[in-house]
């Protein structure tokens, strides 16, 4: 092969991953409930700073104007997904997590409930780059929030292969009972496996995935966590028990559907391909300098 011609497939094979790697959403789902432990019982306050730590990185992440173009388009705000009730024992309003970890209400995101809910999820993508959904223990995500969400599943999985992105925290019906009739993460239907699991996070680790995120065990070690996923559904984990059970997975899928992600790697990995082709390219041109 000419040396020119080559080069010009590498270069249009490294485009391609670019542009695929541009055109991907981000999801987040994590058993934790960093929306309860980030703020404390009066709502004015941190509890925990890794809960923080969990909460800025997951919006972060799913808001990154380096794939989300929402957000590089200048749709700046996030849904925040959450009941309004009083809340019962053993629960916080979650929303106050999220204000605690440095985002505030009104600008950066806005808070609506089961009767607000459906209207605000046809905007996303127009008025919102991503939505985070409350936890169910210790925030206050009800069932009435979480059926509207499953009925809306199509439209969120649109949303999501059109570069959105979605923050969940933990499902399980766990505390006061709040989401009795279950359908967890249903409105990502290829999320089966998840199960109401509560615990001490003693123990509990970050993966190198996770640690790239900037995570690191101290963050994800010192609360408790409400469910595990029994697989990784074709994400990368982020962080594991003292078990090795999974309580965190996260990616950028290229295209969703109700059975299943494909992903594209993440940047390290599109980094380390480049080089390889990098590699190859020079390789290539010695050869042909030698012949």
């Amino acid at each position: 092969m000419r040396k020119g011609t080559f080069i010009f497939l590498v270069t249009f094979i490294s485009l391609v991953f670019c542009a695929q790697l541009s055109l991907a959403g981000s999801i987040f789902l994590t058993g934790h409930d960093p929306d309860f432990h980030a703020s404390n019982a009066a709502g004015t306050g941190v509890d925990s700073i890794g809960a923080v730590h969990i909460n800025q990185v997951g919006i972060n992440y799913i808001l990154d104007a380096n794939f989300n173009s929402f957000t590089s388009g200048g749709v700046t705000k996030f849904l925040f997904v959450e009941s309004k009730i009083t809340p019962p024992a053993g629960h916080r309003r979650g929303v106050n997590g999220i204000v605690q970890s440095g985002f505030a209400l009104g600008t950066d995101f806005e808070h609506h409930d089961a009767s607000t809910l459906g209207p605000e999820l046809l905007l996303l993508g127009t008025k919102y780059a991503g939505i985070v959904i409350a936890s169910d223990f210790g925030g206050l995500l009800t069932q009435a929030e979480l059926d509207i969400l499953n009925a809306g599943s199509a439209g969120i999985i649109g949303f999501l292969n059109n570069d959105g992105g979605l923050f969940a925290m933990a499902e399980g019906n766990s505390g006061a009972g709040l989401t009795p009739n279950g359908g967890h993460f249903g409105f990502l239907p290829f999320v089966v496996s998840a199960t109401g699991f509560n615990q001490n996070e003693a123990g509990t680790t970050v993966t190198p995935f996770g640690a790239s995120l900037g995570l690191t065990n101290a963050d994800v070690s010192t609360n408790f966590s409400h469910n595990i996923f029994n697989n990784s559904f074709g994400l990368n984990v982020v962080d594991r028990d003292s078990a090795g059970q999974i309580l965190t997975i996260a990616g950028r899928p290229a295209v969703i559907t109700p059975g299943g992600v494909g992903t594209v790697p993440e940047p390290s990995t599109i980094l380390l391909f480049g080089s390889g082709l990098a590699g190859l390219v020079a390789w290539r041109y010695r050869k042909n300098k030698q012949d």
